[in-house]
């Protein structure tokens, strides 16, 4: 049985929360998996994945699932400060031990996929992210005339997949960045990768993030010496919409990356 903690606070300026869910064997040797969850940096939070903290925490990993501020009220970078303090607090919590910065995993969907990149650059922990997004500057400069919006079927009834995709990155894009000036900073390309160990990175072939601009990340990684490995599966899915099908592919990827590092 999984026992879950709730509402554990790690920011208390802002009163950002995390849950705990605990495996029932747990001890000092458990795996722990940080899990950020997706929602376009404006909405979602860590209530809306309680079924994958329980399945993490069957697959035996202390599952850690934090909120982060979101906007148009918290824009760049208040998300990504959000999961480095969230980080910080953890190392220095009451739930990890003093050798445990090597027994920490993450997994991040969608936009919780680039603050999972985002951390893993700076600590070093193997990750999995599901279809994080990667690139904003360049992408907006090339959809000049699209129109943002959260549902474009709806508001300028679009029909198109493609454009209501297109429209909803934007919309996302523009409320997180607040500014274009912070466009560049979000680009995944403009995180520090100097501790950069593993990374697994999935992604549907025809779905909201645009495949090349990942396999360019892939590329400029590559370039600095990085190891990436990159699943591409088809269909449109993003996220969320295929995660259950790729939970066990990911949790082992991450678990082997642990027993690799230990032997």
């Amino acid at each position: 049985m999984v026992v879950i903690k709730k509402d554990i606070v790690f920011d208390k300026k802002n009163n950002l929360k995390t849950d705990i869910y605990f495996p029932n064997d747990t001890d000092s040797k458990t795996k722990i998996l940080i899990f950020w969850h997706g929602g376009g940096w404006f909405h979602g939070s860590k209530d809306d994945v309680k079924d994958y903290g329980i399945r993490f925490a069957n697959a035996g990993f202390m599952t850690l699932i934090p909120d982060y501020r979101l906007a148009p009220e918290y824009t760049f970078p208040a998300a990504h400060d959000d999961s480095k303090t969230f980080v910080n607090w953890l190392l220095d919590s009451q739930y990890t031990d003093q050798d445990d910065l090597k027994n920490i995993v993450q997994i991040g969907a969608s936009v919780g996929g680039t603050l999972a990149l985002y951390i893993a650059g700076q600590y070093g922990f193997p990750t999995v992210t599901w279809s994080a997004p990667v690139d904003f500057s360049k992408w907006m400069q090339d959809h000049k005339d699209t129109k943002p919006s959260k549902d474009a079927a709806t508001d300028f009834g679009l029909t198109d997949p493609v454009a209501i995709k297109e429209s909803f990155y934007k919309f996302f894009t523009e409320t997180y960045a607040g500014q274009a000036a912070n466009l560049i900073k979000m680009d995944a390309t403009s995180y520090d990768y100097q501790k950069l160990s593993h990374l697994f990175m999935i992604n549907s072939a025809k779905e909201l993030n645009p495949l090349k601009s990942v396999l360019n990340f892939v590329d400029f990684l590559a370039n600095d010496n990085h190891e990436v490995q990159l699943l591409v599966i088809k269909g449109t899915g993003h996220a969320m919409a295929y995660a259950k099908d790729y939970v066990d592919e990911s949790l082992d990827y991450l678990y082997q990356t642990i027993k690799g590092a230990k032997e």
